[in-house]
């Protein structure tokens, strides 16, 4: 996107007025975003060659009248069938259509997302489950009828599976078939490494790879890091938040709120792109004139950019365009990238757990109370937000040789 050719945002060798980091910034002899971008892409490429795994996402049934409640459910005669079963034939498959449910035939290797039929234990073995469902005519009277049970299924690799990231995995939630589930708080980061395809992977970690090295030079890699992370939970809790209020209020009203996502919570969530929304909002921060080009043809200030896919983002949500539920996510990771570049001081807690061994910890006299010690003198909090202030205004270039190496010693701290 052209910021590459800037001298201020080429990856620091040591030496000269691009080091704007301490030590302990790399692993390795990588960078972390190298890190970052090489995890990525091993996570994708690893789980196309591990054998698939199917979980439950959501319960399903088409067949249900308007306004019928389904019954309670005997939840220990259930399960689901077995992925050698699915892809032998032996229980019915469906996809959604233009015209409801399509019945479908497994290739050799499955990956997707799939209706297939709750089982029920007999005497003989396991047959689909029928449920029971009450309805209200016109006239108030109670009906009862039968409704096949079905689920809807994702069939991914194991990292996938287990990885991905929905408001029914993160908060407890009573599911028809199944019973409770959620709390599964690791998804918070796990879901930031998984893509859903080549193209999302190749569209994210482009991004990394432009924007998130300036980014790093400015933090340092430890607080790079917690900066990256921190965006991308920002990202889960923003898309959590607008689901299970979309989800409850559809489920006590029947109707649904503009802005609020009423898609089902058991829905997966994937992806680098709250934290990349994060580190293009920082970067637009620290050279908001950096000309980029969009799809490498279009050129245009970095803030111009960075600032129309926040736009973007936000008429998809409070329009309801497709993939809002991602898009939420985006303007949740754009938020705590626009709000931590401004604070970096707060991402030093992030790794308080290693103690003194961190350079970006707490730990330290000069520190904790609450000065920086750099360019040989004491430096208070207010010299650093004169530094930010200015690097925003002016970009990186500006900056004295003394304010850098003020910046020098903030991120060995």
């Amino acid at each position: 996107m052209g910021i590459y050719d800037r001298d201020y945002s080429r990856p620091s060798t040591g030496r000269g007025p691009s080091r704007l980091v301490g030590r302990g910034s790399a692993i390795a002899g990588w960078s972390v975003n190298r890190w970052l971008i090489t995890i990525c892409v091993a996570v994708f490429v690893l789980d196309q060659f591990l054998p698939p795994t199917m979980a439950p996402l959501q319960s399903v049934a088409p067949n249900l009248p308007e306004n019928a409640v389904l019954d309670p459910v005997e939840r220990g005669k259930l399960r689901l069938p077995t992925l050698m079963q699915l892809t032998e034939g032996k229980w019915p498959v469906f996809v959604h259509g233009s015209k409801g449910l399509v019945p479908f035939r497994f290739g050799k290797n499955p990956r997707g997302s799939y209706i297939v039929p709750v089982l029920e234990s007999t005497p003989t073995g396991f047959a689909p489950a029928m449920g029971t469902y009450t309805s209200r005519d016109e006239d108030g009277n109670t009906r009862k009828g039968q409704v096949q049970l079905l689920e809807e299924v994702v069939i991914n690799g194991p990292i996938w599976v287990y990885g991905y990231f929905s408001t029914a995995t993160a908060l407890l939630q009573l599911d028809n078939f199944w019973g409770l589930r959620g709390f599964e708080f690791w998804r918070f980061i796990s879901f930031q490494f998984l893509h859903a395809n080549f193209t999302h992977l190749l569209f994210n970690m482009i991004g990394l790879y432009f924007f998130g090295s300036l980014v790093e030079q400015f933090l340092g890699g430890k607080r790079y890091l917690a900066f990256y992370l921190l965006c991308g939970m920002a990202g889960a809790a923003s898309y959590l938040l607008l689901n299970f209020t979309g989800w409850t209020v559809l489920q006590l009203t029947g109707k649904e709120f503009p802005v609020l996502l009423m898609n089902d919570p058991g829905t997966p969530l994937v992806g680098a792109s709250a934290g990349v929304f994060g580190v293009v909002i920082a970067s637009a921060f620290l050279v908001p004139n950096a000309r980029v080009l969009l799809f490498f043809i279009i050129p245009m200030r970095l803030s111009t950019l960075a600032y129309g896919m926040v736009g973007i983002a936000l008429f998809t949500v409070i329009f309801g365009r497709d993939n809002a539920g991602g898009e939420a996510a985006h303007i949740g990771g754009a938020i705590a990238g626009f709000w931590l570049i401004r604070h970096p001081q707060a991402l030093h807690g992030f790794f308080d757990f290693l103690g003194r061994y961190d350079p970006t910890s707490r730990s330290g006299a000069a520190y904790r109370a609450g000065k920086i010690q750099g360019a040989g003198s004491t430096v208070a909090d207010a010299e650093i937000d004169r530094i930010l202030a200015k690097i925003h205004k002016n970009g990186l270039q500006s900056l004295t040789s003394k304010e850098k190496k003020v910046l020098r010693e903030v991120s060995r701290r």
